[in-house]
């Protein structure tokens, strides 16, 4: 991993998590959420983030079938993915996002937490996407693909 934050979005119609790499790219963490105020709104806030924490890259969770095909959402992600690329100096990438949901059900069921969490599942949600991305760059990484 190199030096630099990165920031990971799991993208929702209402809200949207965002998780952060500590400065070295070790760790994830859950960072906030934003609630959807309009798509001009939440790319500036996006935006400033990424300038605040001097982030390198921004990975975006990319909704997948578990086939592999795009759900519908998709495009609208995509879509956001490419107008935030416009706003921001470092790359956005668009990641595999397949089960991270539930996957942050489950580490919130095992973490004991209660049944309202709208104000942390899609933070959560996000750190499972951050780190399947850093464990995929480590694999990169082994086998000299980096």
């Amino acid at each position: 991993m190199g030096i630099g934050r990165v920031m990971a979005l799991d993208v929702g119609k209402v809200r949207i998590g965002v998780a952060m790499t500590d400065g070295l790219g070790i760790t994830a963490q859950p960072l906030l959420t934003v609630w959807r105020k309009g798509r001009g709104e939440d790319l500036r806030s996006l935006a400033r983030l990424v300038r605040k924490h001097a982030v390198v890259e921004v990975v975006v969770g990319n909704p997948l079938h578990l086939s592999g095909d795009e759900m519908p959402w998709g495009v609208k992600v995509r879509e956001f993915a490419g107008e935030l690329q416009a706003k921001v100096e470092c790359p956005v990438t668009l990641w595999d996002e397949r089960l991270s949901t539930t996957a942050a059900h489950e580490i919130l069921d095992e973490a004991g937490y209660g049944t309202d969490r709208k104000g942390i599942i899609d933070q959560v949600a996000a750190v499972v996407i951050l780190e399947g991305w850093m464990a995929a760059k480590e694999r990169a990484a082994a086998r000299g693909e980096e």
